[in-house]
């Protein structure tokens, strides 16, 4: 049996959350239910990647991780999505970037970022 280690490997670690928010969306097709204001549960997902720290043999400490998320979760969690600054009209593509752009300067490892709708079985993921 071969013995695997962290050393020289490339490892991916995901944690996914969860938000409720309204918003509007101006459409050419159903038009009339997407421009009044309706909402949604969210299910995000953001994956790092890279290689362990040879101490701790934690890619990240997941609290970290979690930490940052909430912080992220807390800008969008129950509100209007269509008020938030730097979001654009409320898409999955844009809540994707936003979520990105708010994560990437504390976690240098991201690599992805998925959103979407399990409800209506709608996803869109930005691969960094």
């Amino acid at each position: 049996m071969k013995h695997l280690s962290t050393n020289a490997r490339h490892f991916e670690l995901s944690q996914r959350f969860y938000f409720e928010a309204a918003h509007s969306l101006a459409r050419t097709i159903d038009a009339q239910g997407s421009r009044r204001i309706h909402g949604h549960t969210y299910e995000a997902e953001v994956t790092l990647q890279g290689q362990p720290d040879p101490l701790t043999g934690m890619l990240i400490d997941l609290a970290y991780l979690r930490q940052e998320i909430e912080r992220v979760r807390h800008l969008l969690d129950h509100h209007f999505l269509d008020d938030i600054a730097d979001l654009g009209p409320v898409t999955l593509e844009n809540l994707c970037v936003f979520i990105a752009n708010k994560l990437s300067a504390t976690l240098p490892q991201l690599s992805c970022v998925a959103v979407g709708r399990r409800a209506s079985a709608d996803k869109c993921v930005l691969r960094l």
